[in-house]
């Protein structure tokens, strides 16, 4: 592999997967339009461990304040701390349930459904379901705030993401469009939609140590392995900060028509 290579797909890693369109969908597809060789899947793991590495520095304090909570004796706060170290544990225990399905789901099918055919539908009946939950949410006349989250929508945000096992459905896209339907904020699904990516991008992470390890260590340069991480963890950084800043203010229009015409070209380029 090459340094320019492993740049482009750790940049496009880095912008995808935390954007509604699909990171894994981008790295199947983009290879085989550039004529590439598949990168394999121990290059793939070191972006997606860059990607992991920003959302776990951006919400560093967050984080730490959900782990706090589980370790703080409730009975030795002051009444103004428990209200808080209460909601972050709660919120966390809700992260945790989130995961279950798409984990329980995952182990079954041990494997991600990933045809040119399905990866180009996916695009574009995902993207449609976006543009509708959107319009959706901005009908309505009040959002729910993430300190409110229930276990049902903790549930719904979780087993939405179970379709992402499908390459071109977006993790972050399937799981903000739950957000929407579930009436909470542009910026509350997208949060949420942030921190499920923990575990998920922790476990498949895993996964792939396993996975390389039975079909044997092949061997890979160091630099382009240090490339593509360096480049995926910035990019992925600068994205979360931008969509956050921004997401309030802007309609998920964009990535709906960039989703569609992307979905297009994959049928008929590559089908």
């Amino acid at each position: 592999m090459s340094i320019i290579q492993a740049i482009v797909l750790g940049l496009i890693q880095g912008i995808t997967e935390f954007l509604p369109v699909s990171s894994s969908g981008h790295l199947i597809f983009l290879p085989a339009f550039l004529g590439w060789d598949d990168q394999g899947v121990t290059f793939d793991l070191i972006v997606h461990l860059g990607t992991l590495s920003a959302v776990v520095f951006y919400f560093r304090k967050k984080l730490w304040l959900i782990i706090k909570s589980f370790l703080v004796y409730k009975y030795s706060l002051s009444d103004s701390e428990t209200k808080g170290f209460v909601t972050n544990r709660r919120l966390g225990l809700l992260l945790i349930l989130s995961f279950l399905p798409v984990a329980v789901v995952g182990f079954l099918l041990d494997s991600n459904i990933r045809s040119f055919g399905i990866i180009g539908w996916s695009f574009i009946v995902w993207g449609v379901v976006l543009w509708i939950a959107d319009r959706y949410s901005e009908r309505l006349n009040s959002h729910k705030s993430l300190d409110k989250i229930s276990f049902g929508n903790a549930m719904f945000f979780g087993f939405s993401q179970v379709l992402a096992l499908i390459a071109g459905t977006s993790r972050s896209g399937i799981t903000m469009t739950a957000g929407l339907f579930a009436k909470f904020s542009r910026k509350d699904a997208a949060e949420f939609s942030f921190l499920m990516s923990i575990p998920v991008i922790a476990v498949s992470g895993m996964l792939s140590v396993v996975q390389i390890v039975k079909d044997g260590v092949v061997f890979v340069e160091l630099l382009p392995l240090l490339a593509g991480f360096v480049v995926s963890a910035f990019s992925a950084f600068v994205v979360i900060f931008g969509f956050l800043k921004v997401i309030e203010k802007w309609r998920f229009t964009p990535f709906v028509i960039y989703r569609i015409l992307v979905g297009v070209a994959i049928l008929v380029f590559l089908v």
